[in-house]
């Protein structure tokens, strides 16, 4: 049931991540906004904290930097 129930989580934060061959040559980006998900990763690489990321980018939510980490 716990392993069914963290599949299902995991699901929903990877349906945050969409594409849009328009945006960024179709690589992923966060609810179809213009924020790739190789950006966040690679800011998070650099060592900036998620609370950091959400005071750069208020437009993003704790589960999108959650599904970014899922989608890599």
């Amino acid at each position: 049931m716990e392993k069914s129930l963290r599949a299902v989580n995991e699901r929903q934060l990877l349906s945050r991540i969409t594409r849009r061959p328009e945006v960024f040559d179709g690589k992923p980006i966060v609810r179809d906004m213009r924020i790739s998900v190789e950006m966040i990763i690679n800011l998070m690489t650099q060592g900036e904290s998620q609370g950091d990321i959400l005071k750069d980018f208020p437009e993003l939510e704790a589960d999108d930097i959650r599904a970014c980490l899922a989608q890599r």
